[in-house]
């Protein structure tokens, strides 16, 4: 009976009852802090990221001009900076001249195309026909020369009958001349034979002559024919010349394709040096804010020297390194609040976009190697992809490389 009097006592007592006061609310602060943080997961390893545009030369040359300067917003296609353009004009003349010079031989060519065809055709049937003239040629003065040869040898014939004839005709005058000096023939019969005798060898000179006259026709034939073969062997060298009027049109077909890849060439040339000229105008590619600008007036710039970046501040987008731990229950498409340091932690709207497919420490230049069995385990960070939800940053307030927080609620 005595004990419950003191409990409650004790239980009055100012100072115990603050202490089970505190525990209550240390409990109850505690368990809220627990239901508040259940299903969030939050890492101070965070940036801004964004895309970073190296602005670089693509011809050389003497700069003219720099429209731009440090941290001035430039929008997609504004003059950046302006080089010297006189040498790729003379480049582009040139180009233009070499291109219309290689038109006009490929225009040349192409038109000897059907020119030679039509020669060559008109060759082979003018040579066939060269050749069938000359064999006639030679047939008929092989013909010319036979019949030559046979009235050498029927004139040849008949002076051999005159000479005979003849021969008897003198024989019989001399008979004759010792028979007159005997009276035993009239002077009427000597006479005759003397006038046939004179008659025969007057034959025979004719018979001479007229084979004279053979062996000189003998001799104009075989000259004739020697000309008629001379042409054959002339005409049969034209129709292997003229034979060869496929391979002159394949060749004159294959020089009409080198002129107009010559004018292709060229053309390519002519472009390029445009492109060139072009370029001489550095424009920018994105709308974007201009940052380290390395490039002045009057400064000689190579082609792919860097003259300044150009950064786009319409798609930026966080970077966190979450641990390893923190990535159980966190996918893509989650919710996420990002406060930013700069701007006295302002939260913006976001999503898990996207989760790294390695650790940082496999990015890094040297990544760290357990071979020796030396290994010491590390919780590994892995960057987490965190974008913008539409319309956050209207003023593009955030900027790459701005310090972040980032909670994404996992559940």
């Amino acid at each position: 009976m005595d004990d419950q009097p003191q409990a409650t006592s004790f239980l009055r007592q100012p100072r115990v009852r603050l202490i089970a006061g505190l525990a209550l609310v240390i409990v109850l602060a505690v368990g809220v802090w627990l239901y508040a943080t259940a299903g969030r997961e939050s890492t101070d390893d965070a940036q801004v990221d964004g895309h970073l545009t190296q602005i670089s030369a693509r011809v050389g040359g003497t700069v003219l001009n720099v429209a731009v300067n440090d941290n001035q917003q430039v929008d997609v296609g504004a003059t950046l900076v302006e080089i010297d353009p006189r040498d790729y004009r003379v480049a582009v003349a040139k180009a233009r001249a070499e291109l219309a010079d290689a038109q006009a031989s490929a225009l040349a060519a192409q038109n000897n195309v059907p020119i030679t065809s039509t020669t060559t055709e008109s060759g082979v049937s003018t040579a066939v026909g060269q050749v069938d003239q000359a064999k006639s040629a030679v047939e008929a003065g092989v013909k010319e020369v036979d019949a030559s040869r046979a009235r050498l040898a029927s004139a040849q014939a008949r002076l051999r009958e005159a000479e005979t004839n003849a021969g008897k005709a003198s024989r019989d005058v001399e008979r004759l001349r010792g028979l007159l000096a005997k009276d035993e023939v009239s002077q009427q019969q000597f006479d005759a034979a003397t006038a046939t005798a004179e008659t025969l060898l007057a034959a025979v000179d004719s018979a001479k002559s007229q084979v004279v006259e053979a062996e000189a026709g003998i001799r104009v034939a075989e000259s004739r024919l020697l000309q008629a073969k001379a042409g054959q062997i002339q005409a049969d060298a034209s129709l292997k010349s003229a034979q060869t009027a496929p391979e002159q049109v394949a060749a004159v077909k294959a020089r009409a394709t080198a002129a107009q890849a010559h004018a292709e060439q060229a053309n390519a040339t002519l472009d390029q040096a445009e492109l060139n000229l072009q370029y001489t105008l550095v424009k920018a590619p994105v709308r974007g804010i201009v940052s380290r600008k390395s490039v002045e007036v009057g400064q000689v710039v190579q082609a792919g020297q860097p003259l300044m970046a150009l950064i786009p501040l319409e798609d930026v987008w966080v970077t966190a390194n979450f641990k390893e731990t923190q990535l159980r229950n966190m996918r893509p498409g989650q919710a996420a609040i990002i406060e930013v340091d700069a701007y006295g932690g302002r939260t913006y709207k976001g999503h898990v976009d996207s989760i790294a497919a390695a650790t940082g420490a496999r990015f890094s230049l040297l990544p760290p190697e357990n071979a020796t069995g030396n290994y010491v385990k590390v919780v590994q960070r892995v960057p987490v992809k965190i974008v913008l939800e539409p319309g956050q940053d209207p003023e593009h307030l955030l900027r790459p490389g701005l310090s972040v927080t980032p909670t994404v609620y996992t559940k």
